[in-house]
């Protein structure tokens, strides 16, 4: 299938009615008499920058330590440990897919990185790319079957998950008699790869872990592929109405595994800083986060149904994330309340998404 067909244009989508990139016509009123207000009400992210807004003003009061510097890092840390996964996942979600096996990817990248090093007493450099090349790979396969047997991404994202949680458990014990790797602490090239992975940069008296660069970088990325390259107009599209895609040239089968394999990559850079920063890996580790990433994902506006969300709206869910989970903590709360105010934002995000949706499509 040719990748030279025009792309099916699709509302919020690039190129689409009502993209900020795509041609304007003088009688198209969406685009040339759209008020500020209206445009920002438009906004897949809308929801989540509220919901955030909110959560920041509710742990100013009630935790005193909130609001110091250093404790803004240590919130940025935990958003970047869940949105470098959600910011692709939101995409995935755009183009109408989810995977659950996302969160015992992380961990089976990372353990394929420790034990290759470990036990072919290698460069950790070279377990770093066996990692990525078998990551990779895991995230083809998902993609790959998904499109050549139309089965439901839930069914084969779920068998993923469940065979990858036993062979993390499995051949870890297998080769190290225990759940968790070895050190390799001490074998060559660990430092250099700390620092890409697992380093934390110093500004003035605060500490930013270097995965918060990894995680803007990821959003800069998804942004401008979804808003001004092609391939962010075949995302919305397959999500949207896939067969009409499909019928005016776009490359479904080939977007979706490209949306499997950025999935990923992404978990592949979260395995990395998962073994740089602790050295050892717990087999187990892993199950139950594939719900956050998707958390984050539908708090920043993705919809349920594909063709639908952005990347910033994950990125700011990732960021609602970290603030209740730390805001608790300053706040000296019993850490159970954490998962009452995720399911509370969860529930009253979509509610508002969903009234922010219906205001927009009743205005154009």
């Amino acid at each position: 299938m040719s990748t030279d067909a025009q792309p099916l244009k699709t509302p919020g989508a690039p190129g689409g009615p009502g993209a900020s990139g795509g041609p304007r016509r003088p009688d198209d009123v969406r685009t040339v008499r759209a008020s500020l207000p209206r445009r920002l009400v438009s906004r897949p992210e809308l929801g989540a920058v509220v919901g955030a807004v909110a959560v920041f003003v509710f742990f100013s009061f009630a935790a005193d330590a909130f609001l110091q510097w250093s404790s803004f890092s240590t919130v940025l840390y935990a958003s970047s440990t869940i949105g470098i996964m959600a910011v692709p996942v939101a995409l995935l979600m755009i183009g109408g897919e989810f995977d659950l096996s996302t969160g015992v990817l992380v961990t089976s990248s990372a353990l394929v990185s420790s034990m290759f090093s470990y036990q072919m007493t290698a460069n950790v450099w070279v377990g770093v790319g066996v990692s990525l090349l078998a990551t990779l790979a895991i995230g083809f396969f998902n993609g790959y079957l998904l499109v050549r047997t139309n089965l439901p991404s839930f069914i084969i994202t779920l068998a993923t998950f469940l065979i990858l949680q036993g062979c993390n458990l499995g051949f870890t014990k297998l080769i190290s008699d225990t759940v968790s790797t070895k050190t390799i602490a001490d074998m060559e090239g660990f430092p250099s790869a700390h620092k890409v992975f697992a380093s934390h940069l110093t500004i003035g008296d605060v500490e930013i872990q270097i995965t918060v660069l990894w995680w803007f970088a990821l959003i800069a990325l998804a942004t401008w592929i979804l808003l001004r390259t092609r391939a962010g107009n075949w995302i919305f599209a397959v999500g949207g109405a896939k067969e009409a895609a499909r019928a005016v040239g776009v490359p479904v089968n080939r977007t979706k595994i490209g949306l499997y394999m950025g999935v990923a990559f992404a978990a592949w850079i979260s395995g990395q800083h998962l073994l740089f920063n602790y050295d050892v890996v717990q087999s187990g580790e892993g199950v139950g986060n594939e719900l956050l990433y998707i958390i984050a994902a539908v708090i920043g506006g993705c919809l349920l149904t594909g063709g639908y969300g952005s990347a910033v709206g994950a990125a700011v869910g990732a960021f609602i994330f970290g603030m209740t989970n730390k805001g608790i903590v300053y706040a000296q709360w019993g850490a159970d309340w954490f998962k009452f105010f995720l399911g509370a934002m969860l529930l009253l995000a979509t509610l508002l998404n969903w009234w922010v949706r219906k205001r927009a499509e009743a205005s154009t």
